[in-house]
């Protein structure tokens, strides 16, 4: 059964701090915010303000596509890490990890699809508004 609002929201708080901390231990800073949102089977992290100074000027210089190269290049070598602070706080096994990143404004998002439980397809809608 799907946790409890106040469950999640402990739950949200220890993805974000942990996610926080791994940016922080590996490009030598944290996202300027961080917010986990965890609904039905899906916990998304987004995380604004995440580039560091040298791939800021990378990205003024016109070389984006580097940046965003080698944070892809991160992202596959954290997955196990990231799956398992999700798994951890969730109590419940992640089925897919997908992570993206955006340049203007400089956003990244953390998405992880969990394995199904009792009562996830209630509180889970399509796009269009109808029951998935």
């Amino acid at each position: 059964m799907p946790g409890s609002p106040d469950d999640r929201g402990r739950q949200a708080v220890e993805i974000s701090n942990a996610l926080t901390r791994s940016h922080r231990d590996h490009f030598g800073r944290g996202a300027g915010s961080v917010k986990t949102v965890i609904q039905g089977g899906f916990v998304i992290t987004f995380l604004e303000d995440v580039y560091t100074a040298l791939e800021r000027t990378l990205i003024n210089a016109g070389k984006g596509e580097i940046v965003m190269e080698a944070r892809f290049a991160f992202q596959n070598a954290m997955r196990d890490e990231y799956i398992g602070v999700v798994e951890t706080a969730t109590g419940r096994k992640v089925r897919a990890f997908l992570s993206q990143n955006h340049i203007g404004p400089d956003i990244a998002a953390e998405v992880f699809v969990l394995e199904g439980v009792a009562g996830d397809e209630a509180a889970d809608v399509s796009s269009d508004g109808a029951p998935a």
